[in-house]
């Protein structure tokens, strides 16, 4: 029997229901400057617009993708004021399989900054660490060796 009994034994999860199985996750941002973070993400980052969100005439979102990677930026109305904290307690991390060290420079000679250089992590991977222009924080990660 579980120490916690909100929390079912291995007995009761094998013989319990199937265990959640996403497929994707999209991320869904709201930006203070939609301007400023479309072309962040498509010329410093190198994603690509999707599809363009409009509401009346005005550009409200952009869903964008790079690879398997979707992210939706969308237009902050201010409603819960314009200088709260965004991405606190907060990391989106991406995968490639691409050269994270060339990612990094390209990223660099477009104008992005890191918050860390390219690093190797004890698990394998490759890293490095960078924020959007609203604060969001990012990890970009090479697939670690097998």
């Amino acid at each position: 029997m579980s120490p916690n009994p909100s929390v079912p034994d291995n007995a009761a999860k094998r013989s319990g229901p199937a265990s959640f199985r996403g497929r994707t996750l999209s991320v869904s941002l709201t930006v203070k400057d939609l301007q400023k973070s479309l072309a962040w993400y498509r010329d410093v980052l190198g994603f690509t617009i999707d599809r363009r969100l409009e509401r009346e005439g005005t550009l409200r979102g952009v869903a964008m993708k790079a690879g398997d990677v979707q992210l939706s930026i969308n237009q902050d109305d201010g409603a819960r004021g314009w200088d709260r904290v965004k991405g606190e307690g907060f990391s989106l991390r991406i995968t490639t399989d691409q050269n994270v060290d060339e990612i990094a420079n390209r990223i660099k000679e477009l104008g992005g900054a890191l918050d860390s250089e390219p690093a190797d992590m004890p698990w394998g991977a490759r890293i490095f660490r960078l924020r959007d222009p609203d604060g969001f924080k990012l990890t970009i990660s090479s697939i670690p060796a097998a």
